[in-house]
């Protein structure tokens, strides 16, 4: 495996890969990398022929009073990580690389930004889909591949790739959790042993909105108050949002039917965390 930290030379690599008929998987992380990070690997692995990792703790994605600093790095450990699950090469290029001073161009993706994380993290997204935009020009790949636990995201992406006409299909593979449900994050590290305890109340809250659903409540309100309701009872957890959104647009929904993505933020001691499920309503049956 190669670690590559030129975007010419990473370009290059795919290029050439792409000429002799291969197919090429990319897999966009920030590193740090965990199982669930590992299973994106692999199923790029499973489907394509030259897998490549991206590995960039992006600055424009960070507000000024976020983790951007403290954010977890390790690239022996990824590395090694990486090999094991197969890919050929990390493309872990320098910030002045992907930003050259003065750097003055960015992409907005609209609509699917505003609620949500978009709402509480202002710029946020705005760096995202300016680093995949990058990314997506230095590794033209085939397929990339993303995690349904940054559901926000995974929707923000498949927009700028129709928006913009990128040829690349997104790929979105499901939450990888702990046995206790917790899901898996680069920033529960971050969490203290009676933190880690508590955060495990976001996945439950989203299980009691599950069983709601499936016992016929069909009311966003009632579902969204009984998990802050059960939320509350974690004095170590302090909501961010807790919503129910249509699984398009992502906008507040009054009434679950069709695809609705139940999804929660919460700060529990320095770690900001995301879950999130979709429940598939479209013929009344259970979520996912």
């Amino acid at each position: 495996m190669r670690i590559v930290t030129s975007p010419s030379e990473m370009l290059r690599m795919v290029k050439e890969a792409r000429l002799r008929g291969e197919s090429v998987g990319l897999v966009p992380t920030m590193g740090f990398f965990h199982a669930g990070h590992l299973s994106l690997m692999r199923a790029a692995r499973e489907e394509n022929d030259f897998v490549v990792v991206s590995l960039f703790v992006n600055p424009t994605q960070f507000g000024p009073q976020e983790d951007f600093r403290d954010y977890p790095r390790d690239l022996a450990r990824d590395a090694q990580k990486a090999a094991e699950a197969g890919v050929d090469c990390i493309f872990h290029p320098r910030v002045e690389d992907m930003y050259p001073q003065p750097y003055l161009t960015y992409v907005v993706v609209e609509g699917v930004t505003e609620g949500l994380c978009g709402a509480s993290r202002p710029g946020h997204f705005r760096g995202v889909a300016t680093v995949v935009a990058k990314l997506f020009h230095i590794i033209p790949a085939h397929r990339a591949y993303f995690g349904l636990k940054d559901a926000q995201q995974v929707m923000v992406i498949r927009r700028l790739v129709e928006d913009l006409n990128f040829d690349i299909e997104v790929v979105a593979c499901p939450t990888v959790r702990e046995e206790d449900g917790l899901a898996m994050s680069s920033r529960n590290i971050y969490l203290e042993e009676e933190e880690r305890r508590a955060a495990t109340v976001l996945y439950r809250s989203l299980c009691l909105a599950e069983d709601m659903a499936a016992r016929g409540e069909r009311d966003a309100s009632k579902v969204t108050a009984a998990m802050r309701e059960l939320m509350a009872s974690e004095p170590l957890v302090e909501p961010e949002y807790v919503e129910a959104v249509d699984w398009g647009m992502l906008k507040p929904v009054k009434r679950l039917q069709g695809e609705v993505l139940i999804a929660v933020a919460a700060r529990v001691g320095k770690a900001r965390l995301i879950d999130n499920l979709i429940l598939d309503l479209r013929d009344e049956g259970g979520g996912r």
